[in-house]
């Protein structure tokens, strides 16, 4: 007589074997924090620079930015990038611009090599104060200000607030409004950071990264293997993780759209037609909103138009650019 196993040797079993999956898990997609040190090399080649930025309460920040082009230009471009994003995503623009325009990326903290806020404070207000102290650091008075997503709208917040200092505006697919779209991180329950990072900090799995990536273009066979590695890695700079869960959790969309129609300066609207972060529908929001405001929509593209595709985008902004 064949004796069956029980239903608790059956139980048994599959738990076994659900902790082999996950031990085999855990070490494909085991990522630990990295050093900046280790990350300096491939992502701050020259013209990288650092610098320690004290900030209004006390704290010094460091902060990872690029200045480039004449400096003889006294309305600079300062540009901003998204979330999990760094200054790298503005690389196609700044060779252009940066010919006969100075041209200023920032890694924001929290992001890229700057990695997390000193002060720990991920509020659209704490950035805006950031880049108020920064701005008077680099002995920059008036300027040209950018920025995409998070970047938008911590952009479209300080031209609000700081109308004399920014002489245009360039909103690319911005962030800020209560309009949500088919994928937004901010949609979705956020646990408690410190139960994100303990996770996040020991697992990243680079398919996973390789997806989220390919979501925010319009045309995912536009990601090279390059551009993986960069949103991997530098989110894998220590600290960056648990800075993420943080500005997820402290997002205020919409808290400040009140804002939108004391902006004073010339202000150009891109945005990608397959953007599935922030639905187009936004542009026309923002354009109604600000008063001297101009759309130009790109229907192939997606959430980070000026990274996918840098020539067409760019060459949009150099004709608003010579208007002024």
């Amino acid at each position: 007589m064949i004796e069956r196993p029980t239903l608790g040797a059956r139980l048994m079993k599959l738990l076994g074997l659900a902790v082999l999956a996950t031990a085999i898990l855990a070490m494909a997609f085991r990522a630990p924090d990295r050093s900046l040190e280790s990350l300096v090399a491939r992502w701050a080649p020259p013209p990288s620079d650092f610098i320690e930025l004290k900030l209004p309460g006390g704290q010094t920040q460091l902060v990872h930015l690029r200045d480039e082009g004449p400096r003889t230009d006294t309305t600079p471009i300062v540009l901003l990038h998204g979330t999990a994003s760094s200054l790298h995503t503005w690389e196609g623009w700044v060779k252009t611009l940066s010919a006969t325009r100075r041209v200023i990326t920032i890694d924001l903290p929290g992001f890229g090599l700057t990695g997390p806020s000193s002060v720990g404070d991920y509020s659209d207000d704490a950035y805006g104060l950031f880049l108020q102290t920064l701005l008077s650091e680099l002995q920059i008075s008036r300027m040209v200000l950018g920025g995409n997503s998070m970047g938008g709208a911590i952009a479209w917040q300080y031209a609000a607030r700081h109308p004399r200092q920014v002489a245009a505006l360039i909103l690319v697919d911005a962030g800020g409004l209560d309009v949500p779209g088919d994928a937004l991180p901010g949609a979705l329950p956020i646990p408690p950071w410190r139960v994100v990072h303990e996770l996040a900090g020991v697992f990243l799995p680079r398919p996973l990264v390789d997806r989220a990536v390919r979501e925010v273009y319009g045309d995912p066979s536009r990601v090279s293997a390059a551009v993986v590695d960069r949103y991997f890695e530098l989110t894998l700079r220590e600290g960056n993780r648990a800075a993420l869960a943080q500005r997820l959790s402290q997002r205020q969309p919409g808290r400040y759209a009140a804002l939108l129609p004391a902006i004073q300066a010339p202000t150009l609207i891109l945005w990608g037609g397959k953007d599935r972060l922030i639905p187009p529908a936004a542009a026309e929001v923002f354009h109604r909103a600000i008063p001297r405001s101009s759309v130009q929509m790109y229907p192939s593209l997606g959430h980070v138009p000026q990274e996918e595709d840098p020539a067409s985008t760019v060459s949009t902004v150099s004709t608003f650019l010579h208007s002024l």
